[in-house]
């Protein structure tokens, strides 16, 4: 065994026990670089010389063949070299000993230092810190030591901005040792296309210890040479080509240490900058994400089923309605990654891609025209790049306007019929898929059923898309007409207007839920049941106590009606994963209880509520318009038409939780053909899956073949999601999503200024303490406690006749939340940035459903003893 190791022998030996530095040095010197001469004591020429104590003691004939490497060098440099040191992920930087300007009779006692800071306490709590094994023992090197006139560090990239364009040099005069310590300031060069220079104070210099013993000194900087620039700008450039050199060599951006010496370039060390993984390159692509609106509908953690398959469903549904206003077929095709990157799933958490909806706004006609006014229509806070591609000339933007608008006013008549149509071909799709037996159909029968479901109804959803679109419009219209021509004390006055509509679905299942248990409450025999036995146990009862003058048996059709017409109407009943009460009605039977036990019945909240709320409103509205009898006209056509689009809205979001009955249905009963064959381990782990990777197995196109590996790799990364604190409601990307991003930066999130602030949707006056609740799941009641959260979906409605207010982060008006609020006269606030930052359980509010305002009168007893 070669107990000296060199360059050269290094060439051919695979051996790896001299550390990552040696290594990195012995390939630099292969690669023809200027690397000073050096040599390495390997890990096992460390051990075989050192005692049971660890000490270390080389023969004096091993430290003469050790200075016979260095003939013409007074002075050297001892340097240590670890396995894991100057890797690609642990830099080990600054952690152990270096010797510099060490005499030749001195080496030995070096060696050792440089040895023992291997066992020193800052190399235990940085292994600890990052999941290391602590380094059993260390290579030496040995190098010849040069007399730098200065020296500094170089990075490939910018390692502060992440800019992968942009070197950063830094430089001081003399030795680097103060450079690296973080001891001197050091002028500071980034290089790209020129050279931006910030020249630092300089008022040290470490150099060679002229009293003739080992080492360094720091001593003051001649004064002319303080705020004069390190390097000339030819050295600064010839730093920049090394380093990228370097970078195209190790496939890596390297972070590198040199020094000029009788102006030479001399490369000390380069490893890759560890940090590039937690810095993004803020000069690649941006892509705000923001999840505010959206979380309504997919709370939480979504599963890669339920995400591959709402992709597609967004795509194609916004294709589709740029199309409908008049963006040309042609152009929509050649832009279709925009309709492709709507979404974006982020730690298991569906977002919106701001930027593509950005995008898609800049297709439409008229943006060219006038961009600010669409941008401000649309709600756009934040503005994009937009290819000008994308923008057409304004003759041909007003050419598509006059088209846009004929065809738009065509179909905004024709929209009641197309509504009627759309119904009548949901409910008969419905009702025909509800007649086949799918634990009867083979996967290849079930994927085809979905691929017809999806032709014939989920590409056909013009109606609901239309409708959209036109309450957005007769919304603002009949807001607009509330502020300027009615100038009403009531700032929400629009909002009261819209109550009490019966017409509309979102209540109806709170309606008959209490409906129930008021039946329930009413029957001694009933009551008891509920209030005794499991769901399970009071569901088994129903099915063997079937006598038909038995009130078991009334109460039985009335849960079995309910959930034919309202058994998809569940928590996250847009997801596909999701366990409706059609699939296990017991989970229905839990919210009856819940009910029951809590005593709420009929009796307890009026019904009459909205239709007092609008009534009052509509007693105002005539009062101010008075004789005003055109205006009032002009008014009341515009109310007429905001609260049919708005019902509708709310009654075609029930149809589209109806059609993704069908589809979790369909892919249910493939996960229990998987499962029967064996292909899974759980029906359930196909929501795992994407909709492709499904396909493409039963369709003989798929790249990984064996499923349950995939599963498991996929169960075990969304049960971390799980865990995990969610990312921020709205943040910025760069460059590559998933890689160096910061999902949890808040900077992009709009700050908190005084009181709580939000859209008051519900009127009413409550002060009351505060629940936050994450799931409705972990809470039968609020007991008249003020329901605090961060999105609702319809599935939260059970718990809304419990709350004595509700107050929600995230949604608008039209949110689901806002408009069953109104509709069940409880007072209500969305839209309140920063809410579960601000509000704990226990805090004592006081909101006005009206104003939006929140004023906190007293924090928990929780935060007080803190």
């Amino acid at each position: 065994m070669n107990r000296i190791l060199t360059a050269e022998i290094l060439r051919n030996k695979t051996d790896h026990s001299i550390g990552g530095k040696a290594r990195n040095l012995a390939e630099l010197s292969h690669l023809g670089l200027n690397v000073p001469y050096w040599i390495v004591l390997s890990r096992e020429t460390m051990k075989t010389f050192s005692d049971e104590a660890g000490n270390l003691q080389l023969p004096s004939d091993l430290l003469d063949e050790i200075r016979s490497h260095f003939s013409d060098s007074d002075f050297l440099a001892v340097r240590s070299s670890a396995l894991d040191e100057d890797g690609g992920d642990f830099s080990f930087a600054g952690l152990f000993e270096t010797k510099l300007f060490v005499r030749k009779d001195q080496l030995e006692e070096n060696i050792q230092e440089v040895r023992h800071s291997s066992f020193a306490e800052r190399v235990q709590v940085y292994c600890e810190k990052n999941g290391l094994n602590h380094p059993s023992g260390l290579g030496i090197i040995i190098q010849v030591m040069i007399p730098a006139e200065s020296s500094g560090v170089a990075f490939g990239v910018n390692p502060v901005t992440g800019n992968r364009k942009q070197q950063l040099i830094s430089a001081v005069y003399g030795l680097g040792e103060g450079l690296v310590s973080g001891e001197l300031d050091a002028d500071n060069y980034l290089v790209d296309s020129e050279i931006h220079a910030e020249i630092a104070d300089k008022t040290h210099v470490f150099q060679m210890n002229v009293a003739g013993q080992s080492g360094i000194v720091k001593e003051e900087l001649a004064e002319k040479k303080r705020k004069k620039q390190v390097l000339y700008k030819e050295q600064i450039l010839e730093v920049q080509k090394l380093v990228k050199k370097l970078g195209r060599h190790f496939h890596k951006p390297q972070d590198i240490e040199f020094a000029f010496y009788n102006r030479k370039l001399y490369l000390l060390q380069s490893r890759p900058i560890t940090s590039l993984a937690k810095v993004a390159d803020k000069n690649d692509a941006y892509v705000l994400w923001d999840n505010s609106n959206i979380i309504e509908s997919y709370p939480g953690v979504t599963t890669p089923l339920t995400f591959s398959f709402i992709s597609k469903s967004y795509e194609g549904a916004y294709r589709l309605f740029c199309e409908y206003l008049g963006v040309d077929k042609k152009i929509i095709e050649q832009n279709k990654g925009v309709f492709e990157n709507t979404l974006g799933l982020i730690n298991g958490r569906v977002y919106y891609n701001l930027k593509t909806w950005y995008l898609m706004l800049a297709l439409l006609p008229g943006y060219s025209i006038n961009a600010r006014f669409m941008e401000k229509m649309m709600g756009v806070k934040e503005r994009f790049d937009v290819p000008q591609s994308y923008i057409a000339s304004k003759r041909l933007a007003w050419w598509r306007i006059v088209k846009m608008v004929f065809k738009m006013t065509s179909r905004y008549f024709s929209l009641p019929r197309k509504r009627k149509e759309f119904g009548v071909l949901l409910n008969e799709t419905i009702a025909n898929y509800k007649s086949i037996d799918f634990s009867e159909k083979s996967a290849n029968e079930l994927l085809q059923l979905y691929l017809d479901f999806e032709t014939t109804l989920l590409n056909e959803w013009k109606a609901p898309l239309l409708n959209d679109f036109f309450a957005m419009i007769w919304f603002g219209r009949l807001q607009s007409a509330c502020e300027k021509k009615l100038k009403s004390s009531n700032p929400n006055i629009h909002n009261d207007l819209l109550c009490g509509s019966a017409d509309i679905i979102s209540t109806q299942p709170i309606h008959r839920t209490i409906a129930l248990s008021s039946e329930i409450s009413q029957s001694p025999q009933l009551k008891k049941l509920f209030v005794e036995l499991s769901s399970k146990e009071i569901w088994q009862e129903f099915k063997t106590n079937q006598s038909p003058s038995n009130e078991m048996k009334h109460l039985y059709d009335e849960i079995v009606r309910y959930i034919a017409d309202f058994g998809e109407r569940c928590i996250g009943e847009l997801k596909l994963e999701t366990i409706s009460y059609t699939q296990d009605p017991t989970l229905f039977i839990d919210i009856v209880k819940t009910y029951v036990q809590n005593g709420i019945t009929e009796n307890i909240r009026s019904g009459n509520t909205e239709e007092e709320i609008r009534s009052k409103a509509e007693k105002e509205v005539n009062a101010l318009l008075g004789r005003k009898f055109y205006r009032k006209y002009l008014f009341n056509k515009t109310l007429r038409k905001t609260r049919e689009l708005v019902s509708s809205r709310e009654n075609l979001r029930y149809e589209r939780t109806r059609a993704f009955g069908i589809v979790r249905e369909l892919f249910s009963a493939m996960g229990i053909r998987f499962y029967a064959e064996g292909i899974l381990d759980n029906d359930r782990d196909i929501f795992y899956l994407t909709k492709e990777e499904i396909m493409q197995f039963i369709q003989g196109r798929a790249v990984t073949r064996d499923l349950r590996k995939l599963v498991a790799l996929r169960k075990s990364e969304f049960e971390e999601y799980e865990e995990m604190e969610a990312p921020a409601e709205r943040f910025a990307s760069y460059g590559a999503v998933y890689h160096a991003n910061d999902f949890f930066s808040t900077e992009k999130v709009e700050q908190l200024k005084g009181d709580l602030k939000g859209i008051g949707c519900c009127p009413g006056r409550v002060t009351a303490r505060v629940q936050v609740v994450k799931n409705p799941k972990d809470i039968a009641t609020l007991n008249g406690s003020i329901l605090v959260t961060s999105s609702t979906d319809p599935g939260w409605v059970t718990l809304f006749p419990t709350a004595s207010a509700i107050i929600v982060e995230r949604g608008s008006l039209l949110s689901h939340s806002a408009i069953v609020s109104r509709e069940m006269g409880i007072p209500c606030i969305v839209g309140v940035t920063g809410l579960l930052r601000t509000l704990k359980t226990g805090d004592m509010v006081e909101m006005d459903g009206s104003t939006g305002f929140i004023k906190v009168i007293g924090k928990s007893n929780e935060e007080i003893n803190r």
